[in-house]
């Protein structure tokens, strides 16, 4: 718990001296940032699971989490991305849009976590549509401690099988468990114990252990040596 606490204090200063960014959301760039060819060039199924830091001042502390599906010989891909503006505009948090699946998030460039390609895509398409139509939080969103854009997209990765991954530690709103307190871990190799996502406990053969206090994630991973830290997520080797 020392050892937590000073990393804790670490981050917290680090982030206090770290410059915002991406403060106006109608000049942040959205353009693609060329990770995957264009659908129309490319015939196979695709699934991907992107994540970019937050907009603006909430990048400080958290990514923002979406998913890409595109079907063979699809013409473009589908995105769907969880967004309080959606409940704003009198539509369900969750989004889906003919786009490009990995455009910049407001500025702020994503990287892909997940990739599944051809008759494994295939595979996982059913289950992901299955998922996001049983996603339990379609009227409600909060950013914090959830449900947010975050806690759907982990919402699929539990409810799909083949999506064997976790999300970053500083994906705030993926412990988020409603009403439940146990489960198994989002890669199904470990379980977990979350108290409405402010506090919990994951143990997982793939991540290692991880404490959730306030949202904010510390963890040790032993078998591919990392440390997952607040605000910065995984530190070592591989990556979520």
């Amino acid at each position: 718990m020392l050892i937590f606490f000073v990393l804790f204090i670490i981050t917290i200063i680090l982030m206090i001296l770290m410059p915002a960014k991406n403060s106006n959301w109608q000049t942040a760039t959205r353009q693609s940032a060329n990770l995957v060819p264009l659908a129309a060039f490319d015939s196979e199924a695709k699934v991907q699971i992107y994540a970019a830091k937050a907009f603006s001042w909430r990048g400080r502390f958290s990514l923002h989490t979406w998913i890409a599906v595109k079907e063979k010989n699809a013409a473009s891909y589908k995105v769907y991305h969880a967004a309080l503006w959606n409940k704003y505009r009198g539509l369900q948090v969750v989004s889906q849009d003919k786009d490009l699946p990995d455009r910049y998030w407001y500025g702020a460039k994503p990287h892909i976590i997940f990739f599944a390609s051809a008759g494994d895509a295939e595979k996982l398409i059913p289950q992901i549509y299955a998922a996001i139509n049983s996603y339990p939080y379609q009227n409600t969103y909060r950013a914090y401690p959830g449900p947010n854009s975050n806690t759907f997209v982990s919402h699929v990765i539990r409810n799909v099988d083949g999506i064997n991954i976790n999300l970053p530690g500083n994906a705030l709103g993926k412990d988020y468990l409603g009403d439940k307190f146990f489960a198994k871990s989002e890669s199904g190799k470990g379980v977990q114990f979350s108290f409405y996502g402010i506090f919990g406990i994951i143990l997982d053969a793939s991540q290692g252990f991880e404490i959730n206090i306030l949202g904010l994630s510390f963890g040790i991973d032993f078998i591919k040596p990392a440390i997952c830290l607040p605000f910065f997520g995984r530190v070592g080797l591989g990556r979520n």
